[in-house]
């Protein structure tokens, strides 16, 4: 069958029917999170944590296990499922999470068959994946219809450009091939959406490893080390059809965030060094984008750089009904809410100082003092109540810009108004309780609104 058609039928396979069908689904009483000692100074194998979340429990707000690694020197850092919501003929079961290292390129694959207690059954060495594919740096994880694992990899087997796409069978996580097979000029790689209906895959730009893994030089950006492209893709010739050059006020795209109705054509990705968001759309045939949310400089004394200090948007995650954006200022410390029901219009309807280089912190009542670090990974519930936040991004460059970052994850609610506010009662000090890892990114048990795709 063709990824564009898609008759109406039973949903037979993991994951959900429709977006409507996961917003149903009950609150999640833990989350995963990946948790890291690369750049602490600490030498000790990262860790997924299993962190409680559910109010009701004796040990809310506690990490209540952890799977740690068989190697040091990882960099855990984004993950994903074997199975979700776009696999819906499938006969697998989301059992199963890939955890990459974006630092080792080693992947793990953690069976959850006992979701509280995930304990890995398989590792693929970097090494084999560099030999077989020419790839590092695995980074942004998806299932994909016809039962394999799609990979973005951010660096050729030396660390340099160009990145691609590696491909793993979901059924025995063997390595299969490379996703992409007309590149047709495609050099800089990071996140990466399709949409089935609309046989589209899309791929954003950070840097090669060997720009962007001991640090941040604002002079890389000015040799053109740094992306500040979009890409599309045909989804069944897996080629690259048109590139969209966003300028001075798209540099670094990161992260991708399609709206969740299958039938869409558009959604948002974050400039994170330009602090602005795109809206990316398709109309007449072929796609555009322009700037929809703008993050002005903010000066700060002793800062080191002409225009003054970015709000560096790190993170996007939307909603399942499509209708609520939230973005994190990593630098600034800011967390936002946009209602986002018009796309060509965000309002913004909630903002929330954690942390942050410009003072404002509001700080947490269970924080030990002020919070460091600023708010980074986002992941929105999938009935959107409830939007968990940590504050790591990477090793090097928290080191750069938060010496002596302390690792932390906290929570807003859904308030009677449609806005967030801070939980006061969740506050997960990774420092304290897991001697000095950090936390990035966070996964529901269930999938939630960075992992599902629906047909």
């Amino acid at each position: 069958m063709s990824v564009q058609d898609h008759p109406d039928h039973h949903h037979s396979g993991p994951g959900y029917a429709s977006p409507e069908d996961a917003r149903r689904q009950p609150p999640e009483q833990f989350v995963y999170v990946a948790a890291l000692y690369e750049g602490t100074g600490i030498d000790r194998p990262d860790f997924i944590a299993v962190v409680d979340v559910d109010p009701g429990s004796p040990s809310y707000g506690e990490i209540v296990g952890r799977t740690e690694m068989p190697n040091v020197g990882d960099e855990l850092h984004h993950f994903g499922w074997n199975a979700c919501s776009s696999a819906c003929h499938s006969q697998l079961q989301r059992d199963r999470l890939i955890v990459p290292g974006l630092r080792s390129s080693r992947i793990h694959i953690l069976d959850i068959s006992e979701p509280r207690s995930p304990r890995i059954v398989k590792v693929i060495e970097g090494e084999e994946i560099k030999e077989k594919l020419g790839l590092s740096a695995p980074h942004t994880v998806h299932c994909m219809p016809g039962e394999i694992v799609t990979i973005s990899m951010l660096g050729d087997q030396d660390g340099n450009l160009p990145g691609g796409m590696a491909v793993l069978d979901a059924r025995d996580f063997s390595i299969a091939e490379r996703w992409e097979r007309e590149k047709n000029g495609q050099e800089f790689m990071y996140d990466f959406w399709y949409q089935p209906r609309q046989n589209t895959l899309f791929s954003s730009e950070w840097g090669a490893p060997n720009t962007f893994q001991d640090g941040f030089d604002p002079a890389d950006v000015l040799a053109g080390k740094y992306g500040r492209r979009l890409h599309f893709w045909d989804l069944e010739r897996r080629a690259k059809v048109q590139t969209l050059d966003l300028g001075e006020e798209g540099l670094i795209p990161l992260e991708i965030r399609w709206q969740h109705d299958p039938d869409s054509a558009q959604g948002f990705v974050g400039a994170t060094l330009s602090s602005n968001v795109i809206r990316f759309h398709r109309g007449n045939g072929s796609w555009s984008a322009e700037k929809v949310i703008d993050v002005a400089n903010e000066q700060l004394e002793g800062w080191p750089l002409e225009g003054g200090v970015p709000g560096l948007i790190t993170d996007l995650v939307l909603s399942l009904d499509d209708r609520d954006l939230f973005l994190s200022n990593w630098l600034h410390g800011d967390l936002r809410h946009y209602d986002v029901s018009d796309p060509r219009g965000p309002v913004l309807r909630s903002q929330v100082w954690l942390g942050g280089l410009l003072g404002r912190d509001g700080g947490h009542p269970k924080a030990p003092g002020a919070l460091n670090g600023g708010p980074q990974m986002l992941q929105c519930s999938l009935d959107g109540e409830r939007v968990y936040v940590s504050n790591s991004l990477y090793s090097t460059w928290d080191n750069q810009f938060y010496p002596g970052i302390k690792g932390w994850l906290t929570k807003l609610d859904r308030q009677a108004d449609g806005s967030y506010a801070l939980d006061p009662d969740l506050f997960v000090d990774f420092h304290l309780q897991a001697d000095g890892a950090r936390p990035h990114e966070i996964h529901l048990p269930g999938g939630d609104c960075t992992t599902e795709i629906f047909q």
